[in-house]
C-alpha cells in the first residue's frame, strides 16, 4: 500500500492537541490496519523535514517537487506501479476508522468531506489519473472532478462501517480539513467529545467534562505523556484508602474526586494525541476494577470504628462479593455478544448512567456524610449493588440467544452524531 500526502500547503503546520495536522495523520496512519505502507509526503521545496520520533515502523519519505497537483499526484501513481495510491492532503484529519476501511475495499475511488476551506478529499486509486489540466485545482477539486467525469467511483462516508466497541457508541466516519485557528479549535473540540463514551455514567457525562477539556490541552501541548497521568490517579487512589479508613472524609473525598476526573483525562489524552498503548489500557482498566471495592471497605471501616464484625463493615464485605459477580456478568455478556453490556441496547444506556459504579456511590456517600445519615446511604448503595447485579444477569440471560453480531430488536441502539 503507498500512500501520497500533499504537505505543501502551510496550514498543515496547524497543530490540534500539540501536534501538527502532518504529524496527527502520520500517527493514524501507523495505526491504522495497513499492510506495510510506503508513505511518501511532499514537503515546501524551503521546509527542512519534521523530527518525528514516534511513529513506530512507519518508514516516511519527504519529497520537495513542485508543479500542479494534478501532475505530482501522476507521477506519484506511476511511481506505485500497479500498486493501490491513497492520496490526502496534510491538512486534512482523517477517521483512523477510514483509513481501515480503505485498506480493506479494493477500486479506485475517492471519499469527500468536509464543508467549504474545510472540505478535504481521500483517493484511492489503481490506474492512472485522468490527464486533463487542471493547473490549479486542489485535491478535493480534482476528486469533484475525477467523480463527474466518471473516472472514479466515491465512498459514501455514510456507507463505512460507524460503530466502535471500545467507546460504546457510533460515530459518522468524519474527513475534513483545518484552515485556520477557529477551524482548529473547532476540530479539537469535535475530536474531544468524539472519544467519549455513547454510555458512561452522569458525572463522566455531565459533570466532569468541562474540567477534563480544561485539562487535556494544555497536558496535549506539553506532550504529557498519558501513563503519567494514569499514575497520579494511582497514587490519589491509594492515598484515599488510609484516609477514608480514618475518618479523614475531606481529604479522601479530595482524593477520590481528582482521581474520578484524572481517570477521564488520561484516557481522552492517550486516544487524542495517539499514545495508547497496552500499559496505560492494563493501568487504567485494572485500577478502574481493583479500587471500588477497597474504597467501600475503607468507607465501613470508617463507619464502623474498625469493628469488622459490625454490621456495617460485613455489607462492605458482602457488596464486594456482588461486584465481583456484576463484572462477571458484564464480562461474559462482552465475550458473548461482542459488545458491551452497557450499550446493547437504548436501554442498557440508559441504567449505565445509573448504575452502581464508583462515580455515582461517590457523591451518594458524600450526601450521606453531609446530611448525617452515613451508615443508612451505605446500606442503600448495598442495596443498590446488588439491584444493578441483577439487572445485568436478567440481561444476560434475556439475550444470551440473541445474535451476537447486532443488537437485538427489542430496543434501538441510540445513534450519536
Amino acid at each position: 500500500m503507498r500512500i501520497w500526502i500533499d504537505a505543501t500547503d502551510m496550514r498543515s503546520q496547524l497543530r490540534v492537541f500539540g501536534m501538527s495536522l502532518l504529524e496527527r495523520q502520520l500517527q493514524a496512519i501507523s495505526r491504522a490496519e495497513l499492510d506495510r505502507p510506503e508513505v511518501c509526503v511532499v514537503l515546501p521545496t524551503d521546509t527542512p523535514s519534521p523530527h518525528l520520533p514516534h511513529l513506530g515502523r512507519l518508514a516516511v519519505r519527504w519529497e520537495r517537487t513542485t508543479g500542479p497537483v494534478q501532475d505530482r499526484l501522476a507521477a506519484a501513481v506511476a511511481r506505485a506501479d500497479g500498486e493501490a495510491l491513497i492520496a490526502t492532503e496534510g491538512h486534512a484529519i482523517i477517521d483512523e476508522r477510514l483509513l481501515d476501511h480503505v485498506a480493506r475495499r479494493p477500486g479506485s475511488y475517492a471519499a469527500v468531506g468536509g464543508e467549504g476551506e474545510a472540505r478535504t478529499a481521500l483517493l484511492r486509486l489503481e490506474h492512472e489519473v485522468p490527464t486533463e489540466p487542471m493547473p490549479e485545482a486542489r485535491l478535493p477539486a480534482l476528486a469533484q472532478h475525477y467523480l463527474a467525469c466518471g473516472a472514479l467511483s466515491e465512498l459514501p462516508l455514510a456507507e463505512v462501517p460507524s460503530y466502535i466497541p471500545k467507546l460504546r457508541r457510533d460515530l459518522p466516519i468524519y474527513l475534513f480539513g483545518v484552515t485556520d485557528s477557529t477551524s482548529r479549535d473547532a476540530a479539537e473540540r469535535f475530536l474531544f467529545w468524539s472519544n467519549y463514551k455513547g454510555s458512561t455514567d452522569f458525572f463522566t457525562k455531565y459533570v466532569y467534562p468541562p474540567l477534563v477539556w480544561l485539562l487535556v490541552r494544555p497536558l496535549a501541548r506539553w506532550r504529557v505523556h498519558p501513563n503519567s497521568v494514569t499514575l497520579i490517579s494511582i497514587v490519589l487512589t491509594l492515598a484515599a484508602i488510609p484516609l477514608f479508613g480514618l475518618g479523614y472524609w475531606v481529604s479522601g473525598f479530595v482524593c477520590a474526586y481528582a482521581m474520578s476526573v484524572l481517570d477521564s483525562v488520561d484516557g481522552k489524552l492517550a486516544r487524542l494525541t495517539f499514545r495508547s498503548s497496552r500499559l496505560g489500557d492494563w493501568l487504567d482498566h485494572g485500577l478502574d476494577i481493583v479500587h471500588p471495592p477497597l474504597w467501600y471497605a475503607a468507607w465501613a471501616w470508617g463507619l464502623s470504628q474498625a469493628d469488622p464484625e459490625s454490621a456495617v463493615f460485613q455489607a462492605a464485605v458482602w457488596m464486594t462479593g456482588v461486584y465481583i459477580l456484576d463484572r462477571i456478568v458484564a464480562g461474559v455478556f462482552s465475550w458473548r455478544h461482542g459488545r458491551s453490556i452497557h450499550g446493547y441496547t437504548r436501554l442498557d444506556e440508559i441504567m449505565r448512567t445509573f448504575i452502581s459504579r464508583r462515580n455515582i456511590n461517590l457523591p451518594l456517600f458524600m450526601v450521606g456524610l453531609l446530611v448525617g445519615l452515613p451508615a443508612a446511604v451505605f446500606y442503600l448503595i448495598v442495596a443498590w449493588q446488588g439491584a444493578s447485579f441483577v439487572f445485568h444477569a436478567d440481561r444476560l440471560v434475556r439475550f444470551w440467544n440473541a445474535r451476537p453480531t447486532s443488537p437485538p430488536a427489542e430496543l434501538a441502539v441510540k445513534k450519536r452524531g
